[in-house]
């Protein structure tokens, strides 16, 4: 029985998900597939490249990930089957799949050619369900990488972008915000140690012409209820929040804003 995953912005509303599972299930009907999230931000790449790369590693070896935040569905760009040291990526070429593949070691890539790989007539607005859920019905039972198409050499990079951090400073910007109103940044818990900033001490956040001041903890509660901290999160990224509270609505920030963290003396947030 293969593990298969689906990743989408399509929310749960339409019955958009439930036909990519049909899909699946026809194809291949032993496949036990898991839903990663389907509340990714509409068209937000980067929001998607960062649940797929957090929740991808705590599945079995040779899982198949289907991948979809494609605002580019219908167009040239080409779809993608990646094979991992330890799992296979199914999505759009438009760097989705990149960081999770990168992490876990990429083998070989391949573009999604082979029409035996796609239903007989291809939606242009759902390759989703047509294309990426078909070849991962296919995968699952027992078809070989190798034949979806040719191998390629260029996928779009990465969509993660990287933070940098020096003595008293880190700048970044934020990933996405979770489900409690956690602004989630593209800094990391190594980042603090290079900018010389610890556990217990503070900092001041600047952000959109705005000046916050934070307390940096270990997790939510170690502030007052209210009280706005920064803390590395479970996968590793700084997290801005509010004990008890949605850090997103009192910042009123959203995925891509900058941020800069500097050492500073905190105050009531």
């Amino acid at each position: 029985m293969r593990i298969v995953t689906l990743l989408s912005d399509f929310g749960l509303k339409d019955e958009y998900v439930a036909e990519m599972k049909g899909t699946i299930l026809t194809i291949c009907p032993s496949a036990n597939i898991v839903d990663i999230s389907h509340d990714i931000e509409k068209f937000n790449i980067r929001m998607g490249a960062l649940f797929l790369a957090s929740a991808s590693k705590y599945f079995p070896a040779d899982t198949i990930h289907v991948a979809i935040v494609d605002p580019g569905v219908g167009s040239k760009r080409r779809g993608l089957l990646i094979e991992s040291k330890r799992a296979l990526y199914v999505g759009p070429d438009n760097g989705l799949l990149l960081p999770s593949a990168l992490r876990d070691g990429i083998k070989e890539v391949y573009s999604i050619e082979n029409r035996t790989f796609m239903r007989s007539s291809v939606s242009s607005t759902f390759h989703g369900r047509d294309v990426f859920a078909f070849t991962a019905g296919k995968i699952a039972c027992g078809a070989v990488p190798s034949e979806v198409g040719p191998k390629i050499s260029d996928p779009v990079p990465a969509a993660l972008p990287e933070a940098s951090a020096s003595r008293g400073r880190i700048s970044c910007e934020v990933l996405a915000t979770d489900t409690f109103g956690n602004i989630v940044t593209t800094a990391n818990a190594q980042d603090l140690t290079v900018a010389g900033i610890g556990v217990g001490t503070k900092v001041v956040m600047r952000a959109k012409g705005m000046l916050r001041h934070l307390n940096v903890m270990g997790t939510y509660s170690d502030v007052a209820e209210g009280r706005a901290v920064l803390l590395a999160g479970s996968h590793g990224y700084l997290e801005v929040a509010v004990n008890k509270g949605s850090a997103a609505k009192r910042f009123h920030l959203r995925s891509g804003d900058k941020l800069i963290f500097l050492n500073g003396q905190g105050c009531r947030s």
